[in-house]
Formats: C-alpha cells, structure tokens, sequence
C-alpha cells in the first residue's frame, strides 16, 4: 500500500486494456478502492485480478459518452465503496484516416467517444462533488483527463483524433476554471506507451535496454495519475502533464504572444507586413507528427 491512495475511491473509464488498465492495477496496488470502466468483459477481468492482489475494485460495464450511464457510473462507486474522490478520464479509440478520405462516421465516432465521453463522467462526477461541497462537506476530488501529444501538436492522419484530444485539453481549463471553487482540481496527460491502439507505432519488438526497463510499457504513464489522483496534488490544477518512460514534462500550450496595436482599423494592405514582423518575434511551431 502506498500513502497516495489509500481509501480514495477512483474512477478509471476504459481501464480494460492498455494504459487504463494499468492506472487501474497501479492505484489499487497503492490503495486506492477502484471502479473499473469498459464496454465488454475486460472491466470484469482488471477488476478479479485486483481483487485476486487484495486490492478492491468492482467493474461497471457501459458506454461512457452515454448521459444516463455517465450518472450510472458515478453512482456504482457510491453504492459500492460510499463515496467517489477522483476520475481517470482514459476512454479513447481511433479511427486514423487522412481529412480528404475521412467519412463522416471516422469522424462523430472518435469525437462521440474521446470528447464527450471525457465531458459525461466528468459532468455527473462534478455535479456529485458541487452537492457535497454546497452541503458543508470538505471535498479534495481530482479529475485526471487523457489528451495527446496529437492534440497539443496535431498529427498527420488523425484529424478526428487531434481534434478531439485538442478539445479535452480547453474541455480540461474551462472545467479547473470552474470547479476549483468546490474543491475539485483537474487536469491531463499526455501519454505516450504501447497500447492497442498505438502498436503499429511502437512495436513489441522495439529494442530494450539491457537494465529491462520497457520506455513504451504503459505502466510508466501511471504513477503520475496516481499523484494527480490523490490529496497531495491539490495545488495543481488546468495543467497538462506529457509523459512517455521515465519523462515527466509540463506542456506549454498557447500563451498571448508580440502584437501591434495600431490604435485604429487595419488596413488590408497593412496586415501582411504586420503579421511578418509578428512572426519573427515569435517562437516557431512545433512540427505537426508525420508532418
């Protein structure tokens, strides 16, 4: 057991596989009470084989981006262990396609399922926590979101994903802004780790260090959810965290840069000079991936 966790109750939606199963099996083996979220059997799975480690967990099977079940959600961790503390938003998929052979379907269901399926838990959970706190009752509830290094920087091929990890992360500063009168802190990650979703990109056969520490397992994602998680990150909130191996690193998202103020209408003629002078004063992009 570790001082992290011990007695939160967690919630940790797409924890069936990949990066949310461990988050899942890392704060229950901290000592977290764990409600593990998935739409088919794997929830049922990660929950035994906490359960089988002394840890407790029990899984909830069903479809985050739908409104009922999102208050479902919040409910079977009240039911099961009394309260609810802390959600990990981690539900995603994929559906890579570049924008002129996109179809409207690729699109709606990677937004439906990576961008309101992170604003539906998130909305029932923090509208638990508002009632406790209107109530009189402390609360230090934390909501931990999954961007990506596609949504910060964009990525060639996922249109629909870039978008939609783009929009967890204002999805994450609008809810910090608003909710940390109540008590309750949120923020994201930017992981980056085998999974599923991502082997074509980081192969099982990538080479290993001889000490055996695996830089894509995606067990190294979690200790910093599991921080974010718990009490002690109380003072950090609307911030997004990348972090792949053993790097943690804070993610500097866009800032008001140079301007010129005219102190009148610009004239057509007079905006291009305007914006290149601009430029120069200003810090290059960051490369688009596969760009």
């Amino acid at each position: 057991m570790g001082i992290t966790s011990d007695g939160r109750v967690v919630i940790v939606t797409g924890a069936g596989q990949g990066i949310g199963r461990a988050h899942a099996l890392t704060l229950a083996a901290d000592g977290a009470q764990v409600v593990v979220n998935d739409v088919g059997n794997a929830a049922d799975v990660v929950a035994e084989q906490i359960r089988a480690a002394g840890g407790e967990a029990v899984a909830s099977k069903g479809d985050v981006a739908e409104w009922e079940y999102g208050e479902q959600l919040v409910r079977t961790a009240l039911d099961a262990f009394g309260r609810l503390d802390a959600l990990v938003n981690n539900a995603g998929l994929v559906r890579d396609r570049m924008l002129v052979n996109m179809s409207e379907h690729e699109w709606d269901t990677v937004l439906r399922v990576d961008l309101k399926g992170h604003f539906v838990p998130l909305r029932h959970a923090a509208a638990h926590w508002r009632d406790q706190a209107k109530a009189g009752t402390p609360v230090a509830a934390r909501v931990v979101n999954t961007s990506s290094g596609a949504g910060l920087l964009g990525s060639v091929g996922q249109g629909n994903y870039a978008a939609a990890k783009a929009g967890v992360v204002g999805l994450t500063l609008v809810a910090a802004a608003e909710l940390a009168r109540y008590g309750i802190t949120v923020n994201a990650i930017a992981p980056a780790a085998r999974t599923p979703m991502t082997e074509a990109v980081f192969a099982r056969t990538m080479a290993k260090p001889e000490s055996g520490f695996d830089p894509m397992d995606p067990a190294n994602v979690s200790p910093l959810v599991v921080w974010l998680a718990g009490e002690d990150s109380g003072d950090v909130t609307g911030r997004v965290f990348e972090v792949e191996a053993g790097i943690l690193s804070p993610a500097d998202g866009w800032q008001h840069g140079p301007r010129e103020d005219k102190g009148a209408r610009w004239l057509p003629e007079e905006v291009g000079p305007a914006v290149r002078r601009l430029l120069e004063q200003a810090p290059p992009p960051a490369p688009v991936y596969g760009g």
